[in-house]
């Protein structure tokens, strides 16, 4: 038994997926003719509260076209030091929108108004980018899948919008953040000028990713992803497996987060392991003990068949998905108690 804990975009789609899919009416999306996407588009705008949604190959590409929508060469980005859009979007931020980038520590991520208050450039000195947007991440990947509330969200969105600023959120794994806190997705989409949502993580699909925005920015959101090279013809039947995945998977998530926080456990406990962030949603990230090497311990791991994520120069990441049953669990935990370096 193969168990791969690398990421939960190693998803294969479910049986009912595949046959959504297969029975999905497609057409040309660059003419705006494929039913199926355009069925995914206005749903997911409806779910999130927002005007409309563009639907494209990744949630990199979703990001990107948010931020390039929201700002100009020559401004500055305000976000969470460890943020996707920063440190895994290959330097998009500043290729394709030509903007600098603040970064801000955050407390597991969460980034409060006090460090955005303090970090907002004076626009009438030209020393200086031009501040424009905050960008959040929901949840937070280099944090082990943190998450703000509503709440927190609604705050900081009134002073940045005070402050003339847009609000862009990254919320690849936005659905595993509410079925923590029980929020209703449509409720979010006020505190935000573009919000990126992801199908192909938690949720299950093979491919894609929306970008829900307001309805100032379809035209501009619609171009970006023809300039990116996003624009795709018969999309639909990845629209379907997005419909499908909104449709049947999201109730669902709590399974992963039961399966991460028995793993979190686990790790805690183990004498090759130094420390592990707290386990919030699916993620799970702890720091090896001293003396060893991410790569040593996922080559021991390896010799067991189970697959893992080297996330820095001393952490490993578990990630829990559709595809991570409670056999495979089962599995994980004999092998852990069982390892010795």
């Amino acid at each position: 038994m193969i168990v791969d804990l690398r990421s939960d975009t190693v998803t294969k789609p479910t049986a009912g997926m595949l046959e959504a899919m297969t029975k999905a009416e497609v057409g040309d999306d660059v003419f705006g003719e494929d039913p199926s996407v355009n069925t995914l588009e206005a749903k997911a705008a409806r779910i999130m509260g927002m005007d409309g949604a563009v639907f494209c190959p990744s949630g990199t590409m979703t990001n990107q076209i948010g931020i390039k929508v929201l700002t100009q060469p020559y401004e500055e980005v305000l976000c969470y030091k460890g943020s996707h859009i920063y440190r895994y979007e290959g330097g998009g931020l500043a290729g394709n929108s030509n903007v600098s980038v603040r970064l801000l520590n955050g407390d597991r991520g969460r980034i409060s108004i006090e460090e955005i208050s303090a970090n907002i450039n004076n626009v009438s000195d030209a020393h200086h980018a031009i501040t424009s947007v905050v960008a959040l991440e929901n949840t937070i990947v280099r944090e082990a899948g943190s998450f703000y509330t509503i709440n927190q969200i609604a705050a900081i969105s009134e002073f940045a919008r005070s402050k003339n600023l847009k609000m862009h959120l990254d919320g690849a794994r936005f659905f595993n953040a509410l079925t923590e806190t029980g929020e209703q997705a449509n409720d979010f989409g006020k505190y935000f000028d573009t919000i990126s949502i992801c199908l192909s993580k938690g949720l299950g699909a093979p491919v894609g990713s929306v970008l829900v925005y307001k309805k100032e920015f379809e035209y501009k959101a619609k171009r970006m992803r023809k300039a990116f090279g996003g624009g795709m013809r018969q999309a639909g039947f990845l629209a379907a497996a997005g419909i499908y995945a909104l449709d049947n998977h999201i109730h669902r998530l709590k399974e992963d987060h039961v399966r991460a926080k028995k793993l979190g456990e686990a790790v805690q406990n183990l004498s090759w392991v130094k420390s592990a962030m707290p386990v919030d949603t699916n993620i799970v990230i702890f720091q090896v003990g001293d003396g060893l090497t991410p790569e040593k311990v996922l080559a021991k791991l390896n010799e067991h068949q189970i697959k893992a994520l080297v996330f820095s120069t001393t952490e490993i990441r578990f990630v829990t998905h559709l595809d991570f049953t409670d056999a495979m669990l089962d599995k994980c935990l004999d092998v852990f108690s069982k390892i010795k370096f």
